[in-house]
């Protein structure tokens, strides 16, 4: 495993030999002419080819949604009306990747980009983000090139609900950063009412390596049905905190030594606490097959002999703070569950009462919000369910508490 050092990111590495991370060993942040030196010129193939290729490889969104890109390149006509949105509004706390290759490979990014614009035969490529180490290595990026001129970069709210694409979208077109329903699609509406390919940055960096080596070299790593790599955002308890890359399909037990029924998140905070992590293989199907999606591609575990509930009523307060109080379940489900969580860490919860709530919020919010949050905390219930009954009777554990889920300091 070769590590390295990112400022952003801290710990960067890969399992094998780096693909989206070549270079970064030596060099830290790649520049245009060592990147040309390493991948050559983006490999501009047409829109048949890339939606043939991307099938092929069964490329998925790296989002949380894991989104065929195939189908979503199919969905988006050919022409100046298109627009391409490259979302690099990163607003998971506990996911570093998207940032790390902002920072360390930008033109890995841009190339992507111009590779889908190609595609779709349009000039409109936007780039959004909101981290300010990321905004000013993408923009020096696109002066250190003459085919970039046609790219926006462009700043956008910090935020975990103001990442998703639609609130990304809304915000470029309003200023209001809020997700506009779950039936508002990009491809249909996007940017200034446009057909938007819309996805997040490491997608459009992998649809960079797949055009310049091919599907058969990009299949040689992963699994047949999920070929290629994945950035992981490792904290806690693992093999080294930081931002990984590995093959598909490498047992999570190599990223997690030691207990193999500890607790661990998956997923990041819309994730799923699980118990069963250190047997399954690291893919997209396999994990969603199992109940605990790869999502934000955050896997999370606590140390030994720490408390975790504590940490878990942080993070479902910060959750409901981030609501944009658009609906009933947001504005006032979720600040009665974290409300819940809390109580369950002060040894006072009622779990009937905290299941009643969750099964009245899932699927009625306006966006994917509430679901998330209540899938965090629902799996916590049953991952922990041994601690809170410790509490229950005790009042605490005696252990001191977890800290490795990053929250913004204001909600600490």
């Amino acid at each position: 495993m070769t590590i390295i050092d990112n400022a952003q990111a801290g710990h960067v590495g890969s399992l094998g030999t780096p693909r989206l991370l070549a270079g970064v060993d030596q060099l830290g942040h790649v520049d245009a002419a060592h990147h040309r030196a390493l991948h050559g010129d983006p490999a501009l193939r047409s829109r048949k080819w890339l939606i043939e290729a991307t099938r092929d490889v069964n490329l998925l969104g790296r989002g949380g949604a894991a989104f065929p890109v195939a189908t979503k390149l199919e969905a988006i006509p050919t022409g100046s009306r298109a627009a391409i949105l490259v979302n690099g509004s990163e607003g998971e706390p506990a996911s570093r990747k998207d940032r790390t290759l902002m920072t360390a490979v930008p033109h890995l990014v841009i190339d992507g980009a111009l590779v889908v614009a190609y595609a779709l035969e349009t000039q409109v490529i936007t780039i959004a983000v909101h981290d300010p180490w990321s905004y000013e290595s993408l923009l020096r990026a696109t002066r250190e090139r003459p085919d970039a001129g046609r790219i926006s970069i462009v700043r956008t709210r910090d935020g975990f609900v103001g990442g998703e694409v639609r609130a990304v979208i809304n915000g470029l077109n309003s200023g209001v950063a809020r997700p506009g329903g779950r039936r508002v699609l990009p491809h249909t509406h996007g940017i200034s009412g446009r057909p938007t390919f819309a996805s997040n940055i490491e997608t459009f960096a992998q649809i960079a390596l797949l055009a310049g080596m091919g599907v058969a070299d990009y299949a040689r790593t992963g699994t047949p049905m999920e070929p290629g790599t994945s950035l992981i955002t490792l904290s806690g308890d693992v093999v080294r905190p930081g931002v990984i890359e590995v093959p598909n399909g490498t047992p999570l037990e190599l990223l997690l030594p030691g207990q193999a029924d500890a607790p661990v998140l998956i997923g990041g905070y819309h994730g799923t606490w699980t118990r069963t992590a250190h047997d399954l293989p690291l893919t997209r199907s396999t994990l969603r097959a199992a109940g605990a999606p790869l999502g934000a591609g955050v896997v999370a575990r606590p140390f030994p002999g720490t408390c975790v509930l504590p940490e878990i009523a942080g993070v479902s307060r910060w959750l409901a703070n981030e609501s944009e109080g658009q609906c009933g379940p947001c504005f006032f489900g979720l600040p009665a569950l974290a409300d819940d969580m809390q109580a369950f860490a002060d040894g006072t919860a009622s779990e009937s009462q905290a299941v009643r709530r969750m099964k009245q919020i899932r699927g009625r919010g306006a966006c994917a919000h509430p679901d998330g949050a209540v899938q965090f905390m629902s799996s916590a219930i049953v991952a922990f369910i041994d601690d809170i009954e410790i509490h229950r009777r005790h009042g605490t554990c005696g252990r001191p508490p977890s800290t490795v889920l990053p929250l913004p300091r204001s909600a600490r």
